[in-house]
């Protein structure tokens, strides 16, 4: 079983230690700091967003059972209606498309969730978990194969790269607003 715990926060590089009693991480010096074990384990973030149709159709619980399920660590949380400037910087790589102005009135039009989830290559676990954008195309088993009709309505958000989410959790959370703890259930979800 393996424990992690976080050395360079910035890098989302951890260390792994062997564990201790009750499946803690013994992996302290003689000064009590936590030493340097053997075996590094690669976790990343990934920043998501439940999307006002899904919230408006009562599915945030079965979204986030997904996430919970395969395994992803829930860093932060917040609800919000999402005002139009943070909308405008969010998507501002679309600004100028023609799909642009009414992305704006649908990411604006009600109660939107934003998350950090965390873990090993959480970014392409959350885009899969996710299915394509076109719900139409996603594969059942997807929550957009499952719940979606179409794509502008298609339900979340997900991070397309380490770098994108670490731009957009930067847009909805502060460095103190990500949480990190120890997760009862790490020793059957390491490798």
């Amino acid at each position: 079983m393996l424990v992690a715990f976080p050395l360079r926060e910035r890098e989302r590089v951890w260390e792994c230690a062997a564990p201790g009693r009750y499946g803690l991480a013994a992996a302290t010096n003689r000064e009590g700091r936590r030493r340097r074990a053997s075996g590094k384990c690669h976790v990343e973030r990934t920043f998501v967003m439940i999307k006002p149709d899904a919230v408006g159709r009562r599915l945030v619980g079965e979204i986030i059972g997904r996430y919970e399920a395969k395994g992803l660590r829930l860093a932060a949380m917040k609800m919000q209606v999402v005002s139009r400037d943070l909308a405008a910087k969010h998507y501002a790589e679309h600004e100028g498309k023609p799909f642009y102005p009414g992305l704006m009135d649908f990411i604006t039009a009600g109660p939107t969730i934003q998350m950090v989830w965390q873990g090993p290559k959480a970014v392409e676990i959350v885009r899969k978990i996710n299915g394509a954008t076109n719900c139409q195309a996603a594969d059942i088993g997807t929550i957009r194969g499952d719940f979606g009709l179409n794509t502008r309505n298609n339900l979340v958000h997900g991070s397309d790269s380490p770098e994108t989410a670490e731009r957009e959790i930067a847009i909805y959370f502060g460095p103190d607003e990500c949480c990190e703890y120890d997760m009862p259930d790490a020793q059957w979800l390491q490798a």
